[in-house]
């Protein structure tokens, strides 16, 4: 039997504000995305010195989880091979593939480390949380929340995970969005039903 799983979490960041949960929870308009993630990290006052070796990608996608995680979660309620995080997004490393095109341009530098693969954007959330469960960043045209819903019940229906961590996270060059979901078999006073249309309506609302 199919069980019934809930949104007890939402973050979304794009055009220059952070929501979290549908409501607003920062703003920096104005800026580029290098400066916006700077002062997200620096208006929450997180703490972790390796957000600073972090290429765009990997830092949007840890803020957005910082966020997504910072009130509500407790961790300690699962072990850490119950929590697992599914991501996508169209354009994979290409951003940083861009970046290091331009270095190169007058000759190669086996200096300049390529800080690019997408996955390394899960690695930094899982190391953080200490997070040892299923997971995966799929390549998508487009963001496609039926996929996800599909692929995240799999695994918690299977009771390979408890709880997970999952959306979309997008970076190439000034255009970026990431839109994560807290998914949990818990319904709380605030929970969403896990589906498909409420996925789109908080990854379409800015």
């Amino acid at each position: 039997m199919t069980g019934t799983n809930y949104i007890t979490s939402s973050c979304s960041i794009s055009n220059g504000t952070v929501n979290k949960d549908g409501n607003r929870a920062f703003e920096n308009q104005g800026v580029d995305l290098s400066a916006f993630l700077l002062s997200i990290y620096q208006h929450f006052h997180f703490n972790y010195p390796k957000f600073y070796k972090m290429d765009n990608l990997s830092k949007l996608g840890w803020l957005a989880a910082e966020i997504l995680l910072k009130e509500g979660f407790k961790e300690y309620n699962y072990q850490p091979e119950e929590v697992g995080v599914v991501l996508a997004n169209s354009n994979s490393s290409l951003d940083n593939d861009l970046k290091y095109a331009d270095t190169i341009k007058e000759f190669p530098s086996p200096a300049v480390f390529v800080y690019t693969l997408p996955n390394i954007v899960i690695g930094e959330i899982c190391i953080r949380h200490k997070f040892k469960g299923e997971h995966a960043f799929f390549i998508q045209d487009n963001f496609d929340a039926e996929f996800i819903k599909q692929q995240v019940n799999y695994l918690l229906e299977n009771d390979n995970l408890q709880a997970c961590i999952c959306g979309w996270v997008e970076v190439l060059e000034q255009n970026y969005k990431a839109v994560l979901f807290l998914v949990e078999k818990k319904k709380t006073e605030k929970s969403l039903l896990f589906s498909a249309e409420n996925m789109d309506n908080v990854f379409n609302k800015d």
